[in-house]
């Protein structure tokens, strides 16, 4: 906290210290010379006996009046010729005595005063100029007491910069805490600073970054286990499928089996590394942003896709309704068209007869496009985990069925990065219900 304060205390004191300066300037401009002014009415009482005593006295007594004041004054008063006088001021002082005007000799602690103009108070008084010296002028009075108030000022500016400096300080030092905590391995620390704060922020934006961290941590380490995991079983029937070549060469029935099923393991593996770069392309795009909206036409999206996929399953019914209100929309085609192709495969591959795909708009700013089936459903307590990586239902375990547990992870990530959703719920033909919920602006 002290480091921060001390930080600003200098540019806080500067900053005073010529806002002080400009208004003396801009004060001595527009008012006059505060300096001059305060000499002057400290020298008051001086000018009232020389104006209300002694310039009162008829002319024959005008030079007795001012010996009198003269012997009790402590002031010093001396009768001095106009040019002396002249000699010893710059222009401006020279033309105001000139006029009969009192001039302040500040640094001296005098001041100038012609006897009068016209020679009315004795012989040859018009050449005459009154010089007062040793007044009691303190040429600093102003200076202190300005001084004393932009410290007032500087204090009680520095005050509420002092706390907002121990406030500002503590919230760098809890998220200096968390950065520290979070290079350590903690990946589930987070910073907590109050919302109307400075930092509040800067902390959200760290917290999101930890958590996108620790998602794609976890995800890394995920990956790895399950990758090993998938990729030791074909790898160990191709090792044992070479093995027993090498013993079965004579006999082409079995060769050719063994060689089939090596195939079969080969696409296997090749299948599991187009899902896991296809699973890291999306997951390197990370930011909604990198998605190009276009607007898309229901009809002519579903049929492309259905086109491609159908004529796998010819025994499978697939129905399809769109609504006119939904009959355009915007998306990414190609992180669409992942999703709802990943959507088609489970359908198609779980579905005993019927497939439903409805496109509908049952909010003014969403776009919904559900894929059902009547096929055995998904247990509620599963729905949220059958979009994590490489989580497979039981009955899908069995490679009969297919599948390595991506195809969900890669439905929801495509839909995050369109800031939309995928939400699964029961169907009302006995199976599932995958709705894809897009955003779409107003």
């Amino acid at each position: 906290m002290n480091r921060l304060f001390l930080r600003f205390l200098p540019p806080v004191l500067l900053s005073i210290a010529l806002a002080s300066v400009l208004v003396y300037v801009l004060g001595a401009w527009w008012f006059g010379d505060p300096v001059e002014q305060n000499a002057a009415r400290q020298a008051a009482p001086q000018l009232f006996l020389l104006e209300n005593y002694v310039d009162q006295a008829p002319s024959d007594e005008w030079l007795s009046r001012l010996n009198r004041i003269r012997e009790v004054s402590p002031v010093k008063m001396e009768l001095i010729s106009l040019n002396s006088a002249l000699a010893s001021l710059n222009e401006v002082q020279q033309q105001a005595l000139q006029k009969g005007k009192v001039v302040m000799d500040v640094p001296h602690k005098a001041f100038y005063r012609r006897v009068d103009l016209i020679g009315s108070r004795y012989v040859g008084s018009e050449t005459d100029v009154l010089y007062a010296y040793d007044l009691p002028i303190d040429a600093w009075l102003n200076m202190k007491m300005e001084l004393l108030r932009y410290f007032i000022v500087a204090l009680i500016l520095l005050v509420p910069i002092a706390f907002w400096s121990r406030s500002h300080w503590r919230e760098v030092a809890a998220l200096m805490q968390v950065a520290e905590q979070f290079g350590q391995g903690q990946l589930s620390v987070r910073a907590e600073v109050k919302a109307k704060t400075s930092m509040a922020p800067l902390a959200q934006q760290i917290n999101q970054m930890a958590t996108h961290i620790e998602q794609l941590i976890g995800a890394q380490k995920m990956l790895l286990h399950a990758v090993s995991h998938e990729l030791r079983t074909p790898i160990a029937r191709l090792a044992f499928g070479l093995e027993l070549l090498h013993g079965d060469l004579s006999n082409a029935a079995n060769l050719n089996r063994r060689i089939a099923g090596m195939s079969l393991d080969v696409e296997e593996l090749n299948s599991l590394v187009n899902e896991l770069l296809t699973m890291a392309k999306l997951e390197q795009q990370m930011s909604p942003s990198t998605a190009e909206k276009v607007c898309l036409n229901s009809e002519h999206f579903v049929a492309a896709c259905l086109d491609k996929l159908t004529l796998q399953h010819p025994n499978k019914a697939v129905q399809v309704n769109i609504d006119v209100a939904a009959l355009a929309f915007f998306a990414d085609e190609k992180l669409l068209k992942r999703a709802f192709e990943n959507l088609l495969k489970n359908a198609l591959k779980y579905a005993e007869e019927v497939i439903f795909i409805c496109v509908s708009r049952p909010l003014e700013n969403e776009i919904h496009i559900a894929v059902e089936d009547d096929g055995s459903g998904i247990p509620e307590e599963q729905r949220e985990k059958i979009f994590d990586a490489f989580y497979r239902l039981d009955r899908s375990r069995d490679k009969a069925t297919g599948g390595f547990g991506l195809g969900l992870a890669i439905v929801k990530q495509a839909m995050i990065l369109q800031q939309g959703r995928v939400l699964v719920e029961q169907s009302d033909l006995g199976g599932a219900r995958f709705v894809l919920v897009l955003e779409q602006a107003i």
